[in-house]
């Protein structure tokens, strides 16, 4: 968790005519796009396109014994109990999230710290989601709780039909394990619903025309009493239409209460407001920045340089100084983490009396605790965190201890959830995954290609240690390259099962456009320099080949959301690389995907194809647009969900109807629930998982 009060993804050669040519015409109109209609999502003509489809990416994927061993394995391990249980500290409870086979769709449920330290704890079942959905005929989907302070006995709990972004909330009574009867309940949108008090909640919805923003997100937040119609609700803070969205939240610290108002402008833009006597006082930050307040302290961790006075700030940087200081107009930040060339600020954690900082330096995390005092912050290595894998770091209960969990894992190593106190020695080892697959014969290394433009891109590869570099193993490349989402190592049961355990080599590409080195790394493929990311995918590729890993016959690839436009244009752009790709909840069409569910607020990552500027770089990396009849593809399996609300399924269904009609070797799956993350339970998400690897095994293995 960051220090935020808002908790919110050989050189290279241009090989295709599509980058070198100049593009069409800006101001040119489109032609008429004759896969118009697969945009209805639950039209009837589109939906039987997606079940004639789904049929024959079943008979050729699914009809096998192999294929249905791996599914069961993967959702073994998917349901197993010797999985970690997560949990988050609410007043003396601790609090998860479960699925399993008994339970599919899961179940809410507590315990205390002395039972969750044994190795099978006793459970107190909250709300079983299952069995709501059973009574109410409904296929409901967990998406969260907030519950009351100091008693935290009333939840706002939060539920999605199918997994969609769209989400109800209703009032709920922790002691009489049921929702209120006439208690706080908010209708099915895009929103949220937060506590002031037991009779008072900021509430952002849906409240009827002109009150979400373009990009499909609430415009207002308003404060809802308890008794009345939700529509009157008094209007708190109105944003713009061009707004991406608006949030306001109680800050029940004690001896810090406060409210806050959120302002989305863009996906990197924000304003920050304090409610003082009632109105909105702005927050004089940068618009780039991200910004937090706990307690005393307001954070600043800076997207863009700010110079302040006489000093210059770098990008990645986080600042702190004392929130009335600030208001009072004082302008002095202590300077908690500034990046280098090699390293990136990757998280933070809040304790009692500390700032625990998680840094990334060239991908690995490094873990060091700041400490105020007179003179300043001191700084020191977190005691007990490990020197190699990946770390990620909690606090337990940030107001009342200094105790914290952190995770630590990698490619190999099954995750590890340890629990400690600063200062008080290394870290108590609670949990451990079991080892899901036999990973004695694989070894981890970092490499780094060299990107067109002579940029070094590190990529992690998993491979077996005696592996014969003659050019003919079946590799796995996964990128994602944007939103400056790092991919870091982490142990997954999927991957081990569905690919390494096969006999594959796995490889992530740490691009740019992601967040490995910070603001920099992301920056630099932003709008019209998108292409980059694309040039340091293809340069990892080729240096795969070069070294005789693989070949471009036997070199899959794969990603999903941002990363299936990356595998889009890795198709489109360079086909000669690859010999299968699974493409998975694609952005394909950018020429309308800021007209599509929630792609307008993605106009500061990709451009607004509105403009004609942005349109002529926007048209170099649209797969829709660029893919032809005359070229040889890798054969592609496109998957998405029918319940994506995010983005749209009617890239992937447009993109695979083309593709079909030019020719190509091309399937196509679409789960009918699953909102953005492809799959509503356990067993959609196995059977997905299991499409992608019998796929890439059947394309990628042939011949072997």
């Amino acid at each position: 968790m960051r220090l935020t009060a808002l908790a919110w993804l050989t050189a290279a050669t241009l090989s295709t005519a599509a980058l070198a040519a100049e593009p069409p015409a800006a101001e040119a109109a489109m032609p008429d796009d004759p896969y118009l209609w697969l945009e209805d999502v639950e039209g009837d003509g589109a939906l039987d396109w997606v079940r004639a489809r789904n049929a024959v990416s079943e008979a050729q994927l699914a009809q096998t014994p192999e294929f249905a061993k791996l599914r069961d394995d993967l959702l073994a391990a998917m349901n197993s109990d010797a999985r970690i249980p997560y949990v988050s500290k609410v007043g003396d409870y601790f609090y998860n999230f479960w699925r399993d086979r008994q339970n599919p769709q899961g179940v809410w449920r507590r315990t205390t710290l002395e039972e969750y330290r044994k190795p099978d704890p006793k459970w107190e079942v909250l709300l079983d989601i299952d069995a709501l959905g059973k009574a109410e005929g409904v296929n409901w989907v967990w998406a969260g709780a907030d519950c009351l302070r100091p008693a935290y006995d009333r939840c706002l709990i939060n539920l999605s039909r199918g997994g969609a972004d769209a989400t109800v909330t209703r009032e709920f009574d922790i002691s009489d394990r049921a929702f209120v009867d006439g208690g706080f309940s908010r209708p099915e949108a895009k929103g949220s619903m937060g506590w002031i008090d037991l009779d008072t909640v900021y509430v952002m919805t849906d409240f009827g025309e002109g009150s979400m923003t373009s990009s499909g997100y609430p415009r207002t937040a308003r404060l809802w009493k308890r008794g009345t119609p939700m529509e009157r609700a008094t209007l708190v803070f109105e944003g713009q239409a061009s707004d991406i969205s608006v949030g306001a939240w109680h800050d029940d610290t004690p001896g810090f209460e406060r409210d806050f108002i959120y302002r989305g402008t863009t996906f990197y833009t924000n304003e920050l407001y304090l409610i003082r006597d009632g109105q909105p006082v702005r927050i004089d930050l940068p618009d780039g920045a991200e910004k937090g307040v706990y307690r005393e302290w307001l954070s600043v961790e800076l997207r863009q340089p700010w110079t302040v006075g006489d000093r210059e700030y770098a990008a990645g940087s986080l600042l702190i100084t004392r929130l009335d200081d600030f208001l009072a107009g004082k302008r002095e930040f202590d300077v908690l983490f500034a990046p280098t060339a090699n390293t990136s600020l990757a998280g933070t954690a809040v304790t009692k009396d500390h700032v625990i900082l998680n840094v990334l330096e060239d991908v690995k995390n490094r873990l060091y605790v700041l400490t105020p005092g007179e003179n300043g912050w001191t700084r020191a290595l977190l005691e007990g965190a490990p020197a190699l894998g990946t770390v990620s770091i909690g606090a337990v209960d940030r107001e009342e201890s200094n105790d914290y969990f952190m995770t630590v894992t990698d490619y190999l190593t099954p995750t590890a959830l340890f629990h400690g106190t600063i200062g008080g020695g290394a870290p108590e080892k609670l949990k451990q995954l079991p080892a899901f697959f036999d990973a004695s014969g694989f070894e981890i290394s970092q490499h780094f290609a060299t990107s067109a433009d002579g940029t070094r891109v590190p990529y992690f590869m998993v491979a077996p240690r005696a592996l014969p570099l003659d050019g003919d193993n079946p590799t796995l490349l996964y990128g994602y390259g944007g939103f400056e989402v790092s991919q870091v190592p982490a142990y997954s049961a999927n991957v081990g099962l569905g690919w390494l355990a096969q006999g594959g080599v796995f490889v992530v590409a740490n691009i740019r456009g992601g967040g490995e080195y910070g603001p920099r790394w992301h920056q630099a493929a932003l709008r019209e320099n998108r292409i980059k990311a694309y040039e340091d995918f293809a340069a990892v590729a080729q240096d795969l080949i070069a070294r005789k890993v693989t070949r471009p016959q036997r070199l899959g690839i794969q990603g999903g959301s941002n990363g299936g436009l990356l595998m889009g244009n890795m198709t489109v752009l360079y086909p000669e690389l690859f010999g299968a790709v699974v493409c998975q909840v694609p952005l394909l069409d950018m020429w309308r995907y800021n007209k599509l569910l929630a792609g307008a607020s993605w106009v500061a990552e990709y451009g607004d194809p509105d403009i004609p500027e942005d349109w002529a770089f926007l048209r170099r990396y649209s797969p829709y647009q660029n893919v032809s009849a005359d070229v040889a593809y890798p054969p592609v399996l496109f998957t998405t969900s029918t319940r994506d609300d995010r983005v749209h399924p009617g890239h992937a269904r447009k993109m695979m109807a083309r593709m079909m009609e030019q020719g190509h070797d091309v399937l196509y799956y679409e789960n009918i629930e699953g909102g953005h993350g492809g799959a509503a339970n356990n067993a959609q998400d196995a059977y997905m998982r299991a499409l992608a690897y019998t796929f890439l095994k059947q394309k990628l293995f042939a011949g072997k």
